[in-house]
């Protein structure tokens, strides 16, 4: 497998200046990425400091026994459990069948990194994703997008879930799943491994009770040989490990929104955006009711002296809250602020793993962070990857288009000035005319019809409309004569927007990993991870 590395911006331009280390933004970081003398100063900070090592590692252990395992994952628990044990991590929310690529190729990131981290330090480094199961937006992992022959195609998992109800409690209605996916497999197409990847499918939904399991079923099954572990920051033990730290963060709540807005501030300062919404207010913590079955958010009343959510349909004083989270802290979860908090009290991090969106919202944290005299870890942007098929890489060729502006603009321009290189211009000309000298006649007639009877413009004007629109009709039946002449050119258009741009969007954005797996066999995965890869901010261009 050749792969090909590419410059191409970051989709927002606070990581574009990121993957640059520019002056701009290293201020808002502890430390540089990709830097081995930085790897080796937050090396030092996490021996300097404490991790409930053997606690997590017992809870993974626990937790994973439900999911498909190697030695290689056993190796990596214990790992974990060593003074001197490193991490790399990484996370997403559970969408069905994994969701988008992207999801993939942040596991790929997290494992790749870990591997390279463990040789470079010569410590234990082992890679963690992290399952966002306490997410409670069902829209966002409920669909899956598909190719029909022109467009993309929205596939949503027929099953409503109208409370705000975390993924980790979403069950998963095993025949209704089932018949889903099997519809949508066959819509990818049958080639010599569709009948494995329906059984792949059947086996993982026959493991699956909830949304989650589904998720880490396949996960698993896919990166089981390279000593993955997984965590489900929606699982209820998961959270018993978390009290002293969700206690931590209901004592200083108003310093962290605090920190959090100044920091902020600053960036602003710079003409960045910032990314997460907050205001004063913000507890940054979520309760899950089981009144109202949904996670609702809290904030702080000032003037009352106590925590609400939910316009006030709920209310704990700062004590009560402080109970729950000792006695009962799987009703309490992290929001988009505390959940990194939460993430590096638990685990020894000598790298994050981020998306671009990610990157901006971490510069954020770094006073929050410096509250609690910790470091953020040093955030290294994902691999960013894209799966070139050989035969669009024979059409990419054919319309002479290069394939970094295909990746980043898609192939619309391009087949727009083909359009108008083959338009009959003698007949765009004719109908031109035509219409110019309609619109005039009936400004004429638009004049005597108002002399002679007003009551008759409407009619007229509808009429003038039908003998536009049967006109206009008419060219464009023309048009797609001249187009049909050279429909295998277009299509090769339409078939590369489709593999590399589609619906405009990055192809990690929209397509699932399912249909490769349709296409190239249960092997895929094996094969992607062979490739050396650098984690140098350059895009991944995997010939296939």
């Amino acid at each position: 497998m050749e792969i090909l590395n590419l410059s191409l911006p970051a989709t927002n331009r606070f990581a574009s200046n990121y993957l640059e280390q520019s002056v701009e933004i290293q201020p808002f970081f502890h430390y540089r990425y990709n830097d081995l003398q930085e790897d080796m100063k937050r090396k030092q900070e996490l021996n300097n400091r404490s991790f409930p090592r053997k606690e997590v590692a017992r809870h993974i252990e626990g937790f994973m026994k439900g999911f498909p395992t190697s030695e290689a994952v056993k190796k990596s628990i214990e790992k974990l459990k060593q003074a001197n044990c490193l991490v790399v991590i990484g996370g997403q929310q559970a969408g069905i069948l994994t969701g988008p690529l992207f999801s993939i190729h942040k596991v790929i990131s997290i494992i790749k990194l870990a591997e390279q981290k463990e040789r470079l330090l010569g410590v234990p480094v082992i890679p963690v994703f992290w399952i966002a199961g306490e997410d409670h937006d069902f829209q966002e992992v409920n669909h899956v997008f598909v190719q029909n022959q022109h467009n993309v195609d929205k596939w949503i998992y027929p099953e409503k879930v109208h409370q705000k109800a975390m993924v980790s409690d979403i069950k998963l209605n095993q025949d209704l799943c089932l018949s889903w996916v099997k519809n949508l497999i066959k819509n990818f197409g049958e080639t010599e491994h569709t009948n494995g990847l329906l059984e792949f499918a059947e086996t993982q939904i026959s493991r699956s009770t909830t949304f989650v399991d589904f998720f880490a079923n396949i996960i698993m099954e896919l990166f089981k040989d390279y000593g993955l572990l997984i965590v489900d920051s929606g699982n209820k033990d998961f959270r018993q490990l978390q009290k002293e730290f969700f206690t931590q963060q209901i004592e200083h709540h108003d310093v962290i929104t605090f920190s959090l807005l100044e920091q902020q501030k600053q960036i602003e300062k710079k003409g960045f955006p910032n990314t997460i919404d907050a205001n004063e207010k913000a507890a940054n913590l979520f309760y899950y009711d089981q009144r109202f079955n949904e996670r609702i958010l809290l904030e702080y009343d000032r003037e009352n002296d106590c925590f609400v959510g939910k316009s006030g349909a709920i209310s704990f004083t700062k004590e009560e809250l402080l109970s729950l989270a000792h006695d009962n802290p799987a009703v309490l979860s992290n929001n988009v602020v505390t959940r990194p908090l939460m993430q590096e009290w638990l685990f020894p991090t000598i790298a994050f793993i981020a998306g671009p969106g990610e990157i901006a919202y971490w510069a954020e944290l770094k006073l929050v962070f410096e509250h609690f005299h910790i470091k953020m870890p040093p955030i290294v942007p994902r691999l960013n990857i894209t799966f070139l098929d050989r035969s669009i890489e024979t059409d990419l060729t054919e319309l002479n288009m290069n394939l970094t502006d295909v990746l980043s603009r898609g192939t619309k321009q391009e087949e727009e000035t083909f359009l108008a290189a083959i338009k009959d211009q003698e007949l765009e000309q004719l109908f031109s005319t035509t219409i110019d000298q309609l619109l005039n006649h009936y400004k004429l007639i638009e004049m005597k019809t108002e002399q002679l009877d007003r009551g008759l413009l409407p009619m007229l004007k509808k009429n003038e409309n039908y003998l536009l629109k049967e006109i206009h009709f008419m060219k464009l039946k023309l048009e797609d004569t001249v187009k049909l002449r050279h429909d295998v050119l277009l299509n090769k258009y339409v078939r590369v927007d489709l593999a590399l741009r589609p619906d405009g969007s990055p192809q990690e954005r929209i397509w699932n990993i399912f249909y490769y797996l349709n296409q190239y066999g249960p092997n895929f995965i094996d094969e992607i991870m062979t490739g050396s890869y650098e984690f140098d901010g350059r895009h991944k261009v995997l010939k296939l």
